[in-house]
């Protein structure tokens, strides 16, 4: 098994309270990183419970781990959480976008709240902690945006969550044209069906056709994604950037 090494880095993974997130984290954490973990906070206080579940789990690894609280579709709050970054820790040197919503429906029945709630999300938070996580993230950094196979295979009533992953792929070419200079690099990853949450909504038998149409015969787990995040961010990949990496299992 390769085993990565990140002492003395920091890394900022988004929706990282739960799911794939919370996986990518956990896995810097176990390589040594410092982890900020980020979570929007809702009336209910669950986004928070789980984030500081995962901070605890997080904590074994004996490094050090901060929750920032963020909406990541607002500009001004990820501006705040950005300040934030530097204050506590000087500034970053990793950056994963992961923070994403579904608001699956078909184009007749998506309403405009379906449409703009999931580009704010989805691609505008990218965006903006794009841009203000690279005026703080030291040159040499790494980024690594979640995209989907979704931006590429155009699912069935997901305009909204396509459009805003076909559109990260595109950001993340652009990006890392622009920071290269600065020896940053953005890559991305395009996750197909991995067993999060997010898979809560789909049923039995739709899960098992998606299964059966997968070369590898399994659903993803969110240690898949983890292990390629985690190259992209090393130094190994220093010579990678621009690119977006399936993570399907064979699948498309």
């Amino acid at each position: 098994m390769v085993t990565y090494h990140f002492p003395g880095k920091v890394v900022l993974v988004t929706g990282s309270s739960r799911g794939m997130g919370a996986a990518i984290l956990q896995a810097f954490g176990r390589a040594g990183a410092t982890c900020l973990l980020n979570y929007v906070a809702d009336p209910a206080g669950v986004n928070l419970h789980d984030a500081e579940q995962t901070a605890e789990r997080i904590r074994q690894y004996q490094v050090p781990v901060h929750l920032l609280e963020a909406d990541v579709s607002r500009y001004q709050s990820v501006a705040a959480m950005m300040q934030h970054v530097t204050d506590l820790t000087g500034g970053l040197d990793i950056l994963v976008n992961n923070a994403g919503i579904l608001r699956d429906r078909t184009v007749k029945k998506m309403t405009l709240d379906d449409w703009h709630s999931v580009i704010e999300t989805n691609l505008d938070g990218v965006f903006y902690c794009s841009k203000l996580g690279a005026e703080v993230m030291r040159d040499g950094g790494r980024m690594v945006n979640i995209a989907s196979v979704a931006g590429f295979a155009g699912f069935h009533g997901q305009a909204n969550y396509a459009a805003a992953k076909a559109g990260v792929m595109a950001l993340t070419k652009v990006l890392a044209k622009e920071l290269a200079r600065r020896g940053i690099t953005v890559n991305a990853v395009a996750p197909g069906v991995i067993d999060t949450p997010m898979l809560a909504g789909l049923r039995p038998e739709v899960l098992e056709e998606y299964k059966r149409q997968i070369p590898v015969g399994r659903i993803g787990r969110p240690e898949d994604v983890a292990h390629a995040v985690l190259f992209l961010a090393s130094e190994e990949s220093s010579y990678i950037t621009g690119q977006t990496l399936p993570i399907t299992g064979g699948w498309f």
